[in-house]
């Protein structure tokens, strides 16, 4: 038991110290793209093909990671973290960029990219007792939460204090992303010193005939896929990056308050998940995902239509409030319905999928934030809409289907 904890306590750092380092990075990274001189098109093409490639390193590294070794995907994945922040910090050239977004790991929606979130699921699936998963992945989900707005808040204030200073705002922006390489670090020597207790359960039968990491599961997990794939094709729309440079634009917020904003929206996501583990347990995983996700997006729908800062804000928050419920338990439901030595690849395969979704939008986002339509706030609208098909169709097709074993 005390090992199980060491490598709970490990994974959960791994979590922490990357959402800091992603909600940072999110703050600031298009408005480095800015300040660099690229155009609205080439941030948006920018911001797709590095959400394209990290679904690719994704599908690649968590495919094989329950054969490979969980440990040393998790290690890689920390040094394709830090290959990107180097390449980001060293030059501003367009093409040498697009390269390294495609192959190294960044994220600039504040939200989970790369291969961690899949092997540290069924890493922590491997050491932690079925009966308290979804409760385990809410308050996973919470660190991240927590730690997404913590890096958000702490990148604005710092952008602000530096170039409060004489600091320019290119150089401001560029050691946050020094901060992020360095992270990226961190996270690779905790991987490294995990336990063989958090790699996956060998079948007896270990030469079963694989297809990209399952073998029974393999038509569950690819109607999950193409669904989940849809929500973050709607959430591609509104990534954090979009919505600060939509409040930057339509409100003039500055970097402090856009952080101020984000810890906010972050905090208030983790905690949902909590009461979500807690609404999961009475009333079932699908359900707990639909019914709280609606309202969700009704609200998000409004956040345009907000007609003063504050109003506007508010609207967020509440949203947020309620918005991310249906992550613990998404997590959850995928790990209960497939065998153990498919943790990986399942939940690798349905990330590849919401990256593979969300990597389109951007390229249509990205321009609508400076269109005179809502002002600028298209992109919130068809977000919503989007994503109230997505929770319609999810529970016709799923919301019959038992939770599988050991979900609570």
């Amino acid at each position: 038991m005390n090992r199980a904890r060491r490598d709970i306590a490990v994974l959960f750092a791994m979590r922490i110290l990357r959402m800091a380092a992603y909600g940072g990075l999110a703050v600031v990274l298009v408005l480095y793209l800015v300040e660099r001189g690229l155009t609205p098109e080439e941030i948006g093409l920018l911001l797709a093909l590095t959400l394209a490639g990290d679904a690719v390193v994704s599908l690649v590294l968590t495919t094989r990671a329950d054969r490979f070794g969980r440990r040393a995907t998790l290690v890689i994945g920390a040094g394709l973290m830090v290959l990107g922040g180097v390449v980001f910090i060293l030059t501003g050239e367009f093409l040498v960029l697009l390269a390294a977004a495609i192959v190294a790991v960044l994220s600039p929606s504040g939200n989970e990219v790369g291969p961690f979130l899949p092997v540290e699921q069924a890493a922590l699936s491997e050491v932690t007792d079925p009966s308290r998963r979804t409760t385990l992945f809410a308050w996973y989900n919470l660190a991240g939460s927590l730690a997404t707005a913590a890096g958000s808040l702490a990148a604005g204030v710092a952008v602000q204090a530096m170039s409060g200073q004489g600091m320019g705002l290119l150089d401001a922006y560029r050691l946050v992303i020094v901060a992020y390489a360095g992270l990226g670090v961190a996270i690779g020597v905790l991987a490294a010193s995990l336990r063989p207790s958090v790699e996956a359960t060998r079948p007896a039968d270990d030469d079963i005939r694989r297809r990209l990491g399952l073998h029974r599961s393999g038509r569950i997990v690819a109607q999950l896929s193409t669904l989940f794939a849809l929500d973050a094709f709607a959430g591609g729309f509104v990534i954090q990056s979009i919505v600060a440079l939509w409040f930057a634009v339509r409100w003039s917020v500055e970097p402090a308050v856009l952080g101020g904003i984000f810890f906010g929206a972050n905090a208030l996501a983790g905690l949902s998940g909590l009461v979500a583990a807690r609404l999961a347990a009475r009333f079932g995983l699908i359900t707990t995902m639909v019914a709280t996700h609606i309202p969700s997006n009704v609200l998000l729908i409004l956040v345009p239509l907000m007609p003063t800062l504050e109003l506007t804000v508010a609207v967020l928050l509440v949203r947020f409030s309620i918005s991310q419920m249906d992550v613990p338990t998404r997590q959850s439901y995928t790990m209960a319905v497939v065998e153990p030595d498919e943790r990986s690849a399942a939940a690798g395969l349905t990330g590849m999928a919401r990256s593979t979704g969300s990597a389109v939008a951007p390229i249509l986002a990205t321009p609508l934030v400076t269109a005179p339509i809502l002002a600028g706030g298209l992109p919130f609208v068809i977000a919503g809409v989007l994503k109230i098909a997505y929770d319609l169709a999810l529970w016709r097709r799923f919301g019959g289907v038992k939770n599988g074993p050991g979900s609570g």
